[in-house]
Order: C-alpha cells, then structure tokens, then sequence
C-alpha cells in the first residue's frame, strides 16, 4: 500500500485526520514497524510494508489470542494456524476491519478511555489486571499487585508524573484507590473498571475469533 493509499483509508474510515495520519506514517518508518519498498521516487506515491520485525510481533499477538480462545472452549486454532502460518497475510486485515468496526473497542467505557490515551496504556491496564487474584473478581473493590506508583511506572518505563496523574483522574471517577495509606498499601480497581477492561477483551477476542473462523472454517463448511 502507498503512503497515500494509506491516509486516505485512514481518513475515510474517521480514524485521524490527514495530518495525523501522516505522522503516523513517519513514526512508523521511525521506529521500523513500517519500511519504504523502494526508497526512489515520490515519497507518497512509493508503497510501504511491515517490517519483518512487525511480522514477528504481530505473529505473538495472534499466538496469545489463539491460545486465550482455545483455553476458553478447548479448541486447537493455535495448531491449526501454526502448520499454515502463511494465513496471516488474510488473518490480520480480517482482525484489523473488526477491531475498527467494533464499538467496544473504538468507544470504550470512561476508566478504560481514559487509560487508553495514556502511552503505554494498555499496558499499564494489562499489569493491573493481571496482579488480580480471580477469586477476589467479585468484590467491589478488588486488590491489585500495585503499591509504588513510582515502580509502577519504573517497570513500564513510563513518566511518574504523566501515570501519576492518570492514576489521579481514575481516582476521581472511583476507578482506582488504596486500601490503605496511599503508596505504602495496595492499589484497587473498582468493580466496573475491571467490568469495562474485561468487556473490551471479550470483544475483541470475538473479533479475532471471527477472523480465524473465516479463515479456517469448519471441515464440514470449507
């Protein structure tokens, strides 16, 4: 795809404007997620692909998924991708359309919007919740792993004053607190955060799963 080609799906699709997604581009040829085919001629007009180091990571994206979705029902989309690998080229626009169309993902609930701004947000959402026993799920305030948001955001390699405010704003909503002295007792999620962040995994592992089905449909309908 053309560096032009590229903004205007952006464009066309309400994802940015013009002008971010041309910055996109370049933070991605920045950073080597995306490289020039042919380095003559029009900047615009010469196409683009992923790096082979974007392949690499994107191909342990869809690895978890897979392994997250076959845990759930038992299935094996896992093996079934890894002895035809070559499927990503289909696989990934199939999860690309879905995840833009899919409105929990593009508009999800204030706590969960607020984090997703914030570089690097995902993630921290993703270290919250995995410091969370499951049988402690069901409470209204629920203990994290986190008590230092200084090595909080030292682990994430994040700004302590960018996450700290972050982490302000959430505990304004009643997102996030402590159960005790602020930094020297464990951080909660409120239940309805963690309600959120669950709600937009399940719709996105729909929306993998869904690419996968096309992918590989059942013997009986291939």
């Amino acid at each position: 795809m053309t560096v032009a080609r590229f903004i205007e799906v952006v464009r066309r699709n309400s994802v940015a404007s013009r002008n971010t997604a041309e910055a996109f581009v370049k933070e991605m040829l920045h950073y080597n997620i995306a490289e020039y085919v042919s380095k003559s001629g029009d900047g615009r007009a010469h196409p683009l692909r992923v790096s082979a180091a974007t392949i690499e990571t994107f191909t342990s994206w869809i690895h978890a998924h897979l392994r997250t979705l076959d845990r759930i029902d038992g299935g094996s989309r896992l093996a079934t991708f890894l002895e035809r690998p070559d499927m990503l080229a289909k696989l990934q626009p199939l999860i690309c359309d879905g995840l833009l169309a899919s409105d929990p993902v593009r508009e999800p609930e204030q706590t969960f919007s607020l984090f997703i701004w914030l570089n690097n947000g995902g993630i921290v959402m993703d270290w919250l919740m995995s410091g969370i026993d499951p049988e402690d799920a069901d409470l209204e305030k629920i203990p994290t792993s986190v008590i230092s948001i200084s090595e909080f955001a030292h682990w994430l390699k994040l700004s302590r004053t960018h996450l700290a405010r972050k982490l302000h704003d959430a505990e304004a909503l009643g997102s996030i607190g402590w159960v005790g002295q602020r930094g020297h007792s464990v951080m909660w999620v409120s239940r309805q955060f963690y309600d959120e962040y669950m709600a937009v995994q399940a719709a996105k592992l729909a929306v993998v799963d869904a690419a996968f089905e096309t992918c590989f449909p059942p013997a009986d309908e291939s």
